[in-house]
């Protein structure tokens, strides 16, 4: 009979410890959170010292239960949650639920699930770090009082169904800066004047970029200069005034952290925040691997530091000693510069075993998840590789009191890219200027004079959002998934092409928070409040101190802004499509679902009907048109608008052309 009891979050987890675990230790799993704060009420007696009201999750009452029963017949009990903040609070929440105060309960953590980290847990078993469940505590309780106290008044005030929170509301101000700015950009006229030059008995040309004159760099504003200049150049004879040659380092990326794994997916991989958290989450409780069992790919996937265990540090020099040669190891190993602590409690983001290559495991592994292990796998070799070196050459070529210039690098050693080459990374080499010296004799062959406009800044991308998030020191690596998926849930903001925009909603929305609640929104009070709470976290602040200064600023705000804000309201957009039962045009509306179409006739008219994006191509089989649909389980598919009585669909999106062939077939 099993002696010991481990519980974790997952049960995806329950089956891999056991295995590592044997006979003694039987492993259960709480699903997550077991106990939180009401959802029919604040939850926070402000009253009495600001105590929070926990009540068991609906739904987890035979959870309990069972755990119950399982404590009863162990001897000791090991608290396994995730190791971060918000699984110390689990851990927390389970002690009281299941009123362990008499038993001999240890709290242990690893960082990854292989047998080595959950074995050397028990070793190191501790008390539960009343710092970590405070700091947890604090946010929940400042998210709450935000939460709770705003909403309502965004309810009456606008519609229902809105939301604000102490993070969604600052990312969504951090999104309408940067479309105002993009509004009140005033593009400025510049110009650019290419030489084309050809070198004497060389069949090549070579492009030298204007830079100014004997007396510096000039820029022209005007066609009118381009001209100026050009006609001053007739005639003019073209050398080589000075040839530069030098080398550059390019440095090994860091491994990935929450946020720049958040970044990097959606550059390279074009998924979501969601989408990564989802699929990491995945790698990290464990795949099933053939001839191994269920196998944990990545470390904790919630993280902020890059730093790396010194036994994966010598399991990669190793591997990559043996794979590509002594040169390619790192020197000295790449680290973060030193900054703010927020989660650094434990690794970078990487894989458990370096020498699990991915092709190792791709049959194993769904199409998204191997492409998310892949990148993992490769940015952390590369973090471990010396640098790339580039011999670089800069050249100056003088025509008269004028002066071009032209720059081309050639790699000499390719280091960490020969495994991980990034967007920026990627350079075009040009090896003619490697030939140019001060005797090369040019010819002059034609101007390329061209107008440019400055470019507004871009707008956000869920990388580029995280990023920012990151840098200004809002939310944590576990809320920009969820922050982003709210605002987009909330019609706040919409994506298209992988940029954001701010609705007309969003735009309302935000306009509301910065007259009503102008600290909620603010940056620098954001990021000073998240450092009280890291603060909470190292024992130097105390979390009720935090909510008692905070909460009541908050009631006369929200008390103010009852009697102040004015009722706003946004007109349904509306839609093509007819009402067939009165005649109207229907509106876009939005349900826990999605979009949906309905009568702007309500209530006499209670017509609804669903919302297909249409593709702009006729079903091959019908006629009618190709619509956007999804399966049950969210998959995306194109089929027939006139489903059911047509059942054309198809995986990959049709073209008007195939569709055409398709009818022709079917005729």
């Amino acid at each position: 009979m099993a002696k010991y009891l481990v519980i974790v979050e997952s049960p995806a987890k329950v089956k891999t410890i056991k295995k590592f675990l044997g006979a003694n230790y039987e492993v259960a799993a709480s699903n997550g959170h077991v106990r939180d704060l009401p959802k029919s009420s604040l939850g926070i007696d402000v009253k009495n010292d600001y105590e929070p009201k926990y009540i068991t999750i609906r739904g987890k009452g035979d959870i309990l239960a069972n755990l119950r029963k399982e404590v009863k017949k162990a001897e000791k009990i090991y608290l396994a949650t995730d190791p971060d903040r918000e699984g110390e609070a689990i851990s927390w929440h389970l002690y009281h639920a299941l009123k362990l105060e008499n038993k001999k309960v240890y709290r242990i953590a690893f960082n990854e699930i292989t047998k080595k980290a959950v074995k050397e847990s028990l070793k190191n078993a501790r008390e539960i770090d009343m710092n970590l469940v405070d700091a947890q505590q604090a946010r929940r309780a400042l998210d709450r009082m935000v939460g709770y106290r705003i909403s309502p008044l965004l309810w009456a005030k606008v519609k229902r169904g809105l939301s604000a929170g102490r993070v969604q509301s600052v990312a969504l101000r951090i999104i309408c800066d940067r479309e105002a700015e993009i509004d009140a950009f005033v593009p400025e006229e510049y110009w650019t004047l290419d030489a084309n030059l050809k070198v004497k008995d060389e069949k090549k040309t070579i492009s030298a970029r204007y830079y100014g004159t004997l007396a510096g760099k000039q820029n022209v504003t005007c066609k009118e200069q381009v001209d100026g200049i050009m006609e001053s150049l007739e005639g003019a004879v073209y050398k080589v005034a000075e040839v530069k040659k030098g080398e550059r380092i390019k440095k090994a990326p860091l491994p990935f952290t929450t946020s720049t794994l958040q970044q990097e997916a959606s550059k390279v991989l074009n998924f979501s925040t969601q989408k990564t958290m989802r699929l990491a989450q995945q790698l990290y409780e464990g795949v099933d691997i053939k001839g191994e069992g269920t196998v944990g790919l990545i470390t904790y996937l919630r993280t902020d530091s890059t730093r790396v265990s010194e036994e994966a540090e010598n399991m990669a020099r190793e591997f990559i000693g043996a794979q590509y040669g002594e040169k390619y190891q790192a020197e000295v190993m790449t680290d973060k510069k030193g900054g703010q602590k927020i989660q650094d409690a434990h690794e970078a983001i990487r894989p458990t075993d370096p020498a699990r290559i991915p092709v190792a495991v791709k049959e194993e592994l769904p199409r998204d998840l191997f492409r998310l292990y892949q990148l993992i796998w490769k940015r952390f070799m590369a973090s471990r590789m010396s640098a790339a070196r580039y011999e670089t050459t800069a050249v100056k070529v003088q025509a008269g009191e004028h002066i071009f210039t032209l720059s081309a690098s050639r790699m000499v050693f390719d280091g960490f890219m020969s495994v991980y080459v990034r967007e920026e990374d990627r350079e075009e080499e040009n090896g003619l200027t490697g030939a140019l010296s001060t005797e090369s004799v040019l010819e002059f062959l034609s101007f390329d004079p061209k107008q440019h406009f400055t470019q507004p800044p871009a707008h956000y991308t869920e990388a580029s959002l995280v990023r920012a998030l990151e840098e200004l020191g809002i939310g944590r690596p576990s809320t920009y998934a969820p922050t982003i998926t709210t605002i987009l849930a909330r019609r706040y903001i919409i994506k298209e092409n992988k940029n954001i925009y701010v609705t007309e909603l969003g735009e309302v929305v935000d306009r509301m928070m910065r007259d009503a609640f102008p600290t909620i929104v603010d940056v620098n009070f954001t990021a000073n409040m998240e450092a009280l709470l890291d603060g909470v976290e190292v024992g130097t602040v105390k979390w009720k101190t935090i909510i008692a200064n905070f909460y009541p600023d908050l009631e006369e705000a929200v008390q103010n802004a009852e009697k102040e804000l004015e009722e706003v309201t946004i007109a349904d957009e509306e839609s093509d499509e007819v009402c067939e039962n009165c005649g109207r045009k229907m509106v876009y509306k939005y349900g826990p679902h999605g979009r949906f179409l309905a009568c702007p006739g309500f209530p006499e008219c209670r017509n609804t009907k669903p919302f297909f994006e249409k593709i702009g191509v006729a079903c091959p089989n019908c006629g009618k048109d190709i619509v956007v649909k999804k399966t049950r389980k969210g998959r995306r598919y194109y089929g027939c608008i006139g489903h059911p009585e047509c059942d054309f669909m198809s995986w990959q999106k049709p073209t008007a052309e195939k569709a055409a062939a398709a009818a022709e077939k079917t005729e």
